[in-house]
């Protein structure tokens, strides 16, 4: 059954609401998949905070109408589901992931702020380091030099010590 006006009003400010945080849209055709699948796949979503929802293409040009994702409304033809996020990699990765087990879900392209993806560019965009995982590089890399500024202090105590071990060692076999 069809949504009545205030119903698909409701629908555009819902999405339009998640389309203000984004910072990605990637969307994907999900013809033959079965409603097992699609709940699979939405708890995934759920698990990377990506927001997914199937929705009639009219209403997501609605919602995506005068935003920086407006080049995303050539790419709105056939049955398909949105996936957007604040984290740019998120929709990428849990579409990009879950089109590897099954091959009914076809990534169709995506749009950043300004910039139209293409299915290549969604999945160049996949295989990029999540934001999580770019600040445990980062720390990492801000730690090594005070790590190994710590391990060159110690190791002046510790080859003292051992000095001193190998000197007792000598007088005792002596």
């Amino acid at each position: 059954m069809g949504l009545n006006l205030e119903g698909k009003k409701a629908v555009v400010a819902e999405v339009s609401a998640e389309v203000a945080n984004a910072q990605v849209i990637v969307v994907a055709e999900y013809r033959g998949l079965e409603v097992g699948q699609i709940t699979a796949l939405r708890a995934k979503a759920r698990e990377s905070g990506v927001y997914l929802r199937v929705l009639k293409n009219t209403l997501a040009k609605r919602a995506i109408a005068g935003t920086h994702f407006d080049g995303l409304s050539d790419q709105l033809v056939g049955p398909l589901i949105y996936g957007m996020s604040a984290d740019p990699v998120a929709p990428a990765k849990v579409l990009q992931e879950f089109s590897k087990t099954s091959d009914k879900l076809i990534i169709k392209g995506g749009v950043m702020p300004n910039y139209v993806m293409d299915a290549a560019g969604i999945k160049a965009l996949a295989t990029m380091p999540s934001r999580e995982e770019l600040l445990a590089k980062l720390l990492g890399t801000m730690q090594a030099p005070i790590a190994k500024f710590v391990q060159t202090l110690n190791e002046v105590p510790s080859k003292f010590v051992r000095a001193l071990a190998a000197v007792r060692d000598s007088k005792e076999a002596a």
